[in-house]
């Protein structure tokens, strides 16, 4: 046989070989089955793994044949986040196509020091709700910060339920009770809490500015925060947010039961929905700190003193 031949021979048996291999890849795991399972993929997930997580949950025969599946339809960027509701008795076309649409619910990343306002905002884009009513049945402080998947047919009651469940799984009975030892509520936590979210950048500040708080509060004195200040002004049309940046020496004089340079004690309520960080810091506060006094600089960096003097030298050095 001439080598032209053979080599001929040789190109048949793989062209053939890889047709089979891929019709064979293609096919359903098990066409009888027509039971479904839920299938999810996390925000910014691979591809690579979602094809790993696809074979686990035995939905697909062969990862190299679903790869080129993908790719031959040109849909890796169409891919969703989400959950979809996958079956057996698919083929490898009929997943991959599902997984460009039709999710069973959205994905929501609500993050630390949002107001509830904030939050209807975000999710009235993903979901068919009334901010006004989102607003109205919301309790301020309690709204968990998480990354969730929410079904999308859900109402505001729903998703207020779930953030509320969340917030009640991570504020557990433990930390209740670690709350309960130093003489706070839940109530009270939340909302000192929400001030520590909106005064203290960063994780490494937040018991500290949490304790300098409560020693405040525990010697009668006023907390005189501006965050609680911001919250009182409300929305900034001119800036297009719900925090001002600059305060005046009049918006410290606003005549407000969240105003904390007139008034002493807590204010009503939270100010905005704080992360589990600063929940923790202030069940972990420390009253006997030797500091009475923080500020923030430009790069929100916290500087602390222990006498007035030193906090106005601060105030001159890094907000002057």
């Amino acid at each position: 046989m001439k080598k032209s031949s053979i080599i001929f021979f040789i190109i048949l048996f793989l062209v053939l070989f890889f047709y089979l291999f891929f019709k064979q890849g293609t096919l359903p795991v098990n066409k009888n089955n027509k039971s479904t399972k839920i299938f999810v993929i996390t925000p910014g997930q691979p591809l690579q793994k979602i094809i790993d997580n696809l074979e686990k949950e035995e939905l697909i025969r062969s990862k190299i044949v679903f790869f080129l599946v993908v790719k031959q339809l040109g849909i890796e960027k169409n891919i969703q986040a989400g959950d979809f509701r996958l079956s057996q008795s698919m083929n490898a076309y009929e997943i991959a196509n599902n997984l460009t649409h039709g999710t069973l619910d959205v994905w929501v990343t609500i993050i630390e020091g949002l107001r509830k306002e904030e939050i209807a905002e975000i999710l009235s884009k993903k979901f068919n709700i009334s901010q006004t009513e989102f607003i109205k049945l919301a309790k301020e402080g309690y709204l968990f910060p998480d990354t969730y998947l929410i079904p999308k047919n859900a109402d505001s009651k729903m998703i207020i339920n779930i953030l509320k469940n969340n917030f009640n799984n991570k504020f557990n009975q433990n930390l209740k009770k670690q709350a309960e030892k130093k003489g706070l509520t839940v109530d009270e936590v939340v909302t000192l809490a929400s001030i520590v979210e909106k005064e203290a950048k960063h994780k490494q500040d937040k018991k500290t500015v949490a304790s300098i708080l409560l020693k405040r509060l525990k010697n009668d004195w006023p907390l005189q925060v501006d965050a609680s200040i911001q919250y009182a002004l409300g929305y900034q049309i001119n800036e297009k947010t719900w925090w001002k940046k600059n305060l005046s020496l009049d918006d410290l004089k606003i005549d407000s039961p969240y105003n904390t340079y007139k008034n002493k004690g807590l204010p009503p309520g939270p100010i905005c929905n704080p992360g589990l960080d600063s929940i923790i810091a202030v069940i972990e506060s420390d009253i006997n700190t030797p500091y009475w006094y923080y500020i923030s600089d430009k790069n929100t960096n916290m500087h602390y003193a222990k006498t007035l003097e030193e906090h106005e030298r601060n105030i001159e050095k890094y907000l002057r």
